[in-house]
């Protein structure tokens, strides 16, 4: 049997050649990036904010903290992202979230999934939910896609209905900081269910992209009050200052 499936596999790497996710460029047997799409792509490496994940632009020791986790702590433990969101890797995520490649979702969850630290506490994998009628349009939430595949490659726990947006908020695109907070404000909720299977659990919270971290923020805010033991906030791209990409 493992033979058959192998020869099968071989078959269609061959009818359909791996391509880089990025430019298309034909692959040996690697699924990915291409050498030169690799080395653009900024990838997101020690060192940076031991709370947010903020990358620092000098070596500093591993639990320094950036200037507005000094200032206020979120309510997450942790953030950490795969690379910064800049030119060069947008459109990784934009085909991703609007453009249907959804068959780079392993791909993408492997990354995460690296860039985690491992827990030996028992966790509970969920995504930041859409609004039901963006849901709808949508046809699907990328970012449950997303830790979907990282629980899968960690054996945790997944669950995409436990945490809901319980309101309909405008795009964050071209809001402010401070706009984004009040915007996202009491979104969520954790349902009645989430209550009794989330209390006392760690929590690794999955998005697409960190902004501001308003919105991972408020859901941490939630889930904490639900009960949670800790949240850990997982996403693929984050906007680093003086790289935004609008």
């Amino acid at each position: 049997m493992q033979a058959n499936l192998s020869l099968f596999k071989s078959f269609v790497d061959l009818v359909i050649p791996l391509r880089c996710i990025k430019c298309g460029t034909i692959l040996g047997d690697k699924k990915g990036l291409c050498p030169a799409c690799w080395a653009h792509v900024p990838f997101i490496t020690k060192p940076f904010c031991s709370c947010c994940g903020l990358p620092f632009e000098f070596d500093i020791d591993d639990e320094a903290l950036c200037g507005p986790c000094s200032h206020e702590r979120p309510f997450y433990t942790t953030a950490r992202s795969v690379f910064a969101y800049t030119e060069e890797s947008r459109d990784l995520i934009l085909k991703f979230k609007h453009m249907d490649a959804l068959s780079s979702a392993p791909l993408f969850g492997y990354w995460m999934a690296q860039a985690i630290q491992e827990m030996k506490e028992e966790v509970l994998c969920i995504p930041v939910p859409l609004h039901w009628t963006r849901l709808f349009m949508r046809t699907y939430n990328q970012s449950a896609l997303l830790a979907r595949e990282i629980s899968r490659l960690k054996g945790w726990a997944y669950s995409p209905s436990l945490l809901l947006r319980k309101r309909r908020t405008p795009s964050q695109g071209f809001l402010s900081r401070k706009e984004r907070v009040k915007n996202v404000e009491r979104a969520f909720i954790v349902s009645q269910k989430g209550k009794d299977y989330i209390f006392g659990k760690t929590i690794v919270l999955v998005d697409d992209v960190f902004t501001t971290g308003a919105t991972v923020n408020a859901c941490s805010k939630a889930l904490l009050k639900a009960g949670a033991k800790s949240i850990h906030v997982l996403t693929l791209g984050r906007v680093v200052r003086g790289r935004q990409v609008v």
